[in-house]
């Protein structure tokens, strides 16, 4: 049975600190493959997302291919949140990924910061009977952890207000290139 990681999140951008999780996650042998997927209309944050949908799936893609062959090779990246229409929940995704993988052992990624808002999660209690939950360890949130990977201590606000050397460089260009965030 294949092990799949699910990998939500906003990746506004996504950075090096999404990278690390996913080539430890890999190399570990934690996961065999993962499916990487940037929100759609995400309900438990305060702000939408700053670069559209669109624009953070590319830059998701263009940073895969920055990764060594063999865990680059591990990962794909999905539209089906960005697709979907209104409100975006974990467990219909999670589901949809279910019938179309049925014989596959899903394991949820979550960082420790993510992880605390977990019960505010839409309808919770039937997510954690379809996947196991991997909670990565982030640096300055701690609690409920039960994955130290030596996450790096990334936010994609910093990126936003000018810190491009925590994005690959193929990342960093691409923001630049499209004017996605006013101070790059």
């Amino acid at each position: 049975m294949s092990r799949v990681g699910i990998y939500g999140g906003t990746f506004d951008p996504i950075h090096n600190g999404h990278l690390r999780v996913i080539t430890e996650l890999i190399s570990r042998d934690i996961v065999d493959e993962i499916i990487l997927i940037p929100a759609g209309d995400p309900q438990l944050r305060s702000n939408p997302p700053v670069a559209s949908g669109l624009y953070r799936l590319a830059m998701c893609e263009i940073a895969l291919a920055d990764l060594p062959d063999q865990i680059g090779r591990a990962v794909e990246v999905s539209s089906i949140e960005i697709e979907r229409i209104g409100p975006t929940y974990t467990i219909d995704t999670v589901t949809s990924i279910q019938k179309a993988m049925p014989q596959a052992q899903l394991l949820l990624i979550v960082g420790s910061d993510a992880y605390a808002n977990f019960a505010k999660w839409h309808r919770m209690e039937e997510l954690t009977k379809l996947v196991e939950i991997i909670v990565i360890n982030r640096p300055h949130h701690p609690g409920g952890a039960t994955l130290d990977i030596g996450a790096l201590d990334v936010s994609a606000t910093e990126i936003r207000s000018g810190e491009s050397q925590l994005v690959p460089p193929s990342v960093a260009q691409y923001i630049k290139e499209n004017g996605l965030y006013a101070s790059q």
